[in-house]
């Protein structure tokens, strides 16, 4: 029997090529989880949300959050297992042999950050930089994705500690919200019958929450991102467990809160009319004396910082699949001298600019919540096709019925019962095409290719 070592290995398996730096420590981990999570999401969609729901702003982000909760289980388990730095592609890998199955779900994840960073530039243009100048919007978000993506070439030194910091910047923003809402509540003001307000003109209660849920989720993207550091973390069965669950839990608080007291505050229309700008109303109605210019820097700072961070794994995950040769080989060129793959910053910063040029807002984010709820079904139900799968060191196992209903809520949120727009699967399928069609006229030249889903992230 082969000997496991204390981080979770077996002794008599190949080693991980990456040093696990980050200690049994709680703090950083916890704070990368809640950065993760924390940004665009709750910056730039609370009054979509708004127009969706009513007043019951609360429930939306409430459910998103049951529905991330619920899947985070599965993905505890399987990283426990398999402490590799490859997340939902290593999963469905494992669970179903599939190579073109596993491409797809990382070519889905790669979409999903263009879609995530796209949002965050429209709403970078539409919102918080109009409290100093007003620019057309598409001429804003076409910068900032060239802006981000010449960043992204000269090379950006991703350090926890940094994240720590821009976390804490990020959170900052929404704990004024929240002391707002305590201060209202403790004077008096606020309407608390909006709480319980569902928007039901065009849809029966149901379909109402479903399809605001559906938009909600994505604020609740992002926990994901942190089982791809497994492989630098000591003890990560131990580690992950406390550290995803907490966070996320105290990134569903900070959303309850924040929705609470927008709904408090501002009438339901209102928010849903000034879209985007529906949190600098909260504060303005809520603390006229406090100076929104300030509040408007904080949410600058939070979309570009979701922004740069998922253009930065979408880039590399591009140029992950071209060294595994299941792309053409050209979208890995890597710059001789800034040792950064620019072909791949080319190609997705391309994108990035099509989809800022021509789709709204909400579209964006629906298409974001869309791609990755359906890679969280496979998470789900690899999670059950795999515990027939044993290994020797210990690892979380999540409860035996939280994948089941993980994968029925995922499943139900990416399919139209759930009230979502058409165009949604429009832009999502636009975005997988280009994956298939660069994936078989590989094949064409190169023929078929065995890949390592891990060695995607790892490059």
């Amino acid at each position: 029997m082969s000997e496991t070592t204390a981080s979770g290995e077996q002794a008599g398996e190949q080693q991980t090529e990456l040093k696990r730096a980050i200690g049994p420590k709680l703090l950083l981990l916890l704070f990368f989880v809640i950065g993760d999570i924390l940004g665009t999401g709750i910056y730039a969609l609370t009054g979509n949300v708004a127009g969706v729901i009513g007043g019951a702003l609360w429930v939306p982000f409430l459910g998103a959050f049951v529905v991330a909760f619920l899947t985070a289980f599965s993905y505890l388990e399987l990283v426990g297992k398999y402490p590799r730095a490859a997340g939902a592609a290593l999963y469905t890998n494992r669970a179903f042999r599939i190579p073109f199955l596993t491409f797809i779900v990382a070519f889905a994840v790669m979409s999903s950050g263009i879609t995530s960073a796209s949002s965050a530039a429209v709403a970078f243009g539409k919102t918080y930089l109009r409290e100093f100048v007003a620019l057309p919007t598409w001429a804003v978000g076409i910068t900032f994705i060239v802006l981000l993506g010449l960043i992204n070439f000269r090379g950006v030194g991703e350090s926890l500690k940094a994240n720590l910091v821009l976390t804490l910047i990020e959170l900052s923003g929404l704990v004024i919200i929240i002391v707002i809402g305590v201060y209202a509540v403790a004077t008096g003001e606020g309407e608390p019958s909006r709480l319980t307000e569902i928007n039901t003109s065009e849809s029966g209660v149901l379909l109402a929450i479903t399809s605001a849920t559906a938009l909600a989720f994505f604020a609740m993207v992002g926990f994901e991102d942190s089982v791809n550091m497994a492989e630098e973390v000591q003890r990560p069965a131990r580690i992950f467990p406390r550290s995803m669950l907490l966070g996320m839990g105290i990134a569903g608080l900070i959303y309850v809160l924040v929705t609470v007291t927008s709904s408090l505050l501002v009438p339901a229309d209102r928010l849903s009319e000034l879209e985007s700008g529906a949190l600098l109303e909260v504060v303005r109605v809520g603390a006229p004396r406090f100076p929104i210019g300030l509040f408007a820097v904080i949410g600058l700072f939070a979309v570009v910082n979701s922004a740069l961070i998922n253009m930065l794994m979408a880039s590399r995950l591009v140029y992950g699949m071209s060294n595994e040769r299941i792309i053409p080989l050209g979208l890995g060129t890597v710059h001789p001298t800034r040792r950064t793959p620019w072909v791949s910053i080319l190609f997705t910063s391309a994108i990035a600019v099509v989809l800022v040029s021509f789709v709204p807002l909400d579209d964006l984010a629906g298409t974001t919540s869309l791609l990755l709820l359906a890679v969280f079904t496979l998470v789900n139900i690899a999670c059950l096709q795999l515990r027939r799968e044993t290994v020797e060191h210990p690892h979380f196992r999540a409860p035996t019925w939280t994948p089941w209903v993980g994968a029925v809520l995922c499943g139900y949120l990416v399919t139209p019962l759930s009230g979502r727009d058409a165009k949604e699967y429009v832009i999502a399928a636009g975005l997988l095409v280009v994956g298939v069609l660069l994936y078989f006229v590989n094949r064409l030249f190169v023929g078929k290719v065995e890949f390592d889903p891990a060695r995607l992230y790892r490059e």
